[in-house]
């Protein structure tokens, strides 16, 4: 064996320095195929030798701990990737010859092999080897059109086409079990960080994950052109605005006798002067701007102190834009207004044009709805707000984008 692999090994090198580029399209699809089907006949030897090693405890009489350590220093393979190797090897050894043929002729990659390996294991141990030498065949087959990723799916059910008469109650005992497990690992850890933020780690079980997507996804998507938002900032953001709308609907269970909501403590005389930090009922602390856009927010209520902290007032309603002068918003501005974002009413804040704290009034003719993503921006940018002439909000962008700067509106909600 060694000295035909060591002709394998010269013939390769031959082909090593080649001229592809002066074969024709039919040769070089050609000698494509070729060496895929090489590799994978490498791969299933490979995997005997690898098989042979283990079993002989190679690994142990060389000084290693496991044949995958001495694989790792042999072969510079990492440690995973090695173990994965000495598994395979093991299953296509002890329990699926058909498909080390399979791999040994060329007809499968070594994930397919995996994959198919796992499933007809899985056959066998429910229905029995006539079953699992059934299923070896319909897999090995499928495997010439379909990548590992697919191969797996249909493997799953490939109880249905082998045994069909015990596919239901398998199929009912594998969601069962999966459904223990899920309910079993489910779980969610916040972590808090020095600097007040917190760290999200767990598990959703399926269901969970399902309502999660749905909530989050419609709400990930980038909104607009000039959205610079990562995936991950997305889904940060909409996960914020999911809990914005939950505190909004006023449905959830008190917490401390209070209704769930936010407060933030801050001193009247920093509020309106835009200098002063907040802190939150938790002992965390805002930035000057993070509390003067959560004052703007109708399901926000903050508790601003004067400076010998005596309460001035704790979520004034004439501040607050809610009732007949919300819905009214809604009616004017259909959802955010600003330029290009197509998100609902449900997920908007009430923006005071001009602030509160700086002597804004809460009316319609001083207020616009924005999303979260929006609201932030509007609070950290240039770009200005305003109504029209016909009484519809208007963002004027800043200079750098708009040398003219040329007013711009949300064609979005338009109901005419």
């Amino acid at each position: 064996m060694v000295e035909e692999l060591a002709l394998a090994d010269d013939a390769v090198a031959a082909c090593v320095d080649g001229t592809t580029w002066a074969l024709a399209e039919e040769e070089l699809i050609a000698a494509l195929d070729a060496a895929h089907r090489l590799e994978q006949r490498l791969a299933a030897v490979k995997l005997a030798l690898i098989r042979e090693i283990d079993g002989r405890g190679t690994a142990h009489a060389h000084g290693a701990s496991s044949t995958a350590v001495w694989l790792r220093e042999r072969l510079r393979l990492t440690v995973p990737a090695a173990r994965r190797l000495v598994d395979l090897a093991a299953v296509l050894d002890t329990g699926n010859p058909g498909v080390r043929h399979a791999l040994a002729g060329g007809h499968l990659t070594v994930d397919q092999a995996r994959v198919i390996g796992d499933a007809v294991d899985t056959v066998r141990t429910t229905a029995g080897p006539e079953a699992a030498d059934k299923a070896l065949g319909m897999l090995v087959r499928w495997a010439g059109q379909f990548d590992p990723t697919v191969l797996r799916k249909l493997g799953t059910r490939i109880l249905d086409h082998v045994a069909p008469d015990i596919a239901d109650a398998a199929a009912k005992a594998a969601l069962d079990a999966e459904a223990r497990h899920a309910t079993r690992d489910r779980h969610l850890t916040l972590s808090a960080l020095t600097d007040g933020r917190l760290r999200l780690t767990g598990i959703l079980d399926t269901e969970t994950a399902g309502l999660l997507r749905a909530a989050i996804d419609p709400l990930s998507a980038p909104s607009g052109l000039d959205d610079q938002r990562c995936p991950g900032q997305r889904r940060h953001d909409a996960l914020g605005d999911v809990c914005r709308l939950a505190l909004r609907t006023g449905e959830l269970p008190e917490h401390g006798g209070d209704s769930a909501q936010i407060v933030v403590t801050t001193s009247y005389d920093s509020l309106t002067r835009q200098l002063g930090s907040g802190t939150l009922d938790t002992g965390l602390h805002l930035t000057p701007e993070a509390v003067r856009r959560l004052a703007c927010d109708a399901a926000i209520l903050p508790a601003v102190l004067s400076g010998a902290s005596q309460p001035l007032d704790l979520g004034r309603q004439r501040r607050l834009i809610t009732g007949p002068l919300r819905r009214a918003l809604v009616l004017r501005d259909g959802g955010c207004a600003f330029p290009g974002c197509d998100r609902p009413p449900r997920w908007c804040d009430a923006h005071h044009i001009h602030h509160w704290a700086d002597g804004g009034d809460t009316s319609l003719t001083n207020a616009v709805l924005l999303c979260g993503h929006h609201h932030r921006h509007l609070h950290h940018s240039d770009w200005v707000v305003r109504l029209g002439g016909d009484g519809h909000p208007e963002f004027i962008p800043p200079a750098w984008l708009d040398p003219d700067q040329l007013p711009r509106r949300n064609h979005y909600h338009r109901r005419t």
